[in-house]
């Protein structure tokens, strides 16, 4: 059984229009991972139909059902990226049984490949054990530049938790990824909720000198201090990766995750961090992970993670 799914065209559909006005019709679906080598401004859509990892984490299944949700979705949102920068969708990398590793080295790989080709990897989850497969390719990828990365998680749990049984989850990518690469892990957390969080995690979080800006502290009255934090941690590291788990915002919001939270964050301030992230010219790739169709409302969660991908991607290129 091969890990690799081709895309789908009939997941890309939307209004109709004379002239390419909507993603739907910008997308190209490429199979095989025959990656472009065209020049320019490139992006490279992967998904991760995944769920092992939240499973492991005693997690709500569903999660895998999401990169299609999201796609869905985005293909009906205006297009409003420069023409000259190019969309491609290069299908999914699925899981086998419950042999989530296998998973994570192929997603790793793809992950190098799309930036030794010059796209902009956007990948959809899935479990956020994503993290450390998508991170790990980044980071191999810098490495042989000499480039330092900065790791920015809008979340409500640090994702700092050590295995389970010898194994990695939807709660440790970035743990393993600070076991990984020890020298060159670079973290920012927005949006952690003290109630998600137990101590230990704190104190995973000074051990593995990782940074962090409490749910409280993240209030668009506080935008000052929170733009000058953002902005101290994007000025310390040459290239970022920014990751978003759904289950950070509020479930008035994003109802359909893993895990929600009434007491999340808002569009409106995400939104904001997205666009100073995105201005920054420092963006490396991105995911949208935790999206759980199955306990969705009117399918606002999917909706919101296609405005994530659409807005930072428009903010990026402008």
């Amino acid at each position: 059984m091969s890990l690799h799914l081709n895309p789908n065209p009939e997941n890309w559909t939307g209004r109709k229009s004379e002239s390419p006005e909507y993603w739907h019709q910008i997308v190209q679906c490429i199979p095989n991972l025959h990656y472009s080598e065209e020049e320019g401004r490139k992006v490279g859509i992967l998904g991760y139909p995944g769920e092992e990892g939240v499973k492991r984490n005693h997690g709500r299944p569903g999660t895998k059902e999401a990169p299609d949700h999201i796609r869905k979705y985005l293909g009906g949102i205006a297009y409003h990226l420069p023409d000259s920068c190019k969309i491609y969708d290069y299908g999914d990398i699925q899981t086998q049984g419950t042999d989530l590793e296998s998973t994570q080295t192929k997603i790793s790989e793809t992950v190098q490949a799309l930036l030794r080709n010059k796209h902009l990897p956007v990948l959809l989850g899935g479990g956020h054990d994503l993290a450390f497969a998508h991170g790990t390719g980044i980071l191999n990828h810098l490495h042989l530049k000499g480039e330092k990365l900065g790791i920015i998680n809008l979340d409500a749990h640090f994702d700092l938790r050590p295995l389970a049984n010898g194994k990695g989850h939807s709660g440790s990518p970035f743990y393993q990824l600070a076991q990984e690469f020890p020298m060159n892990f670079n973290y920012l957390a927005i949006g952690i909720q003290r109630a998600s969080n137990p101590n230990s995690l704190f104190e995973n979080a000074k051990k593995l000198n990782a940074k962090y800006l409490l749910m409280e502290q993240f209030r668009l009255r506080n935008w000052e201090y929170i733009q000058e934090q953002i902005l101290w941690f994007l000025d310390s590291v040459n290239k970022v990766y920014l990751s978003v788990d759904m289950d950070g915002f509020s479930s008035a919001f994003a109802p359909g995750v893993s895990a929600p939270s009434p007491m999340g964050f808002s569009p409106q301030i995400a939104f904001r961090v997205f666009e100073l992230i995105a201005k920054s010219k420092k963006l490396i790739a991105m995911d949208v992970v935790e999206l759980n169709p199955r306990f969705d409302q009117d399918q606002a969660t999917a909706r919101l993670a296609a405005r994530c991908v659409e807005y930072v991607l428009r903010k990026n290129f402008e």
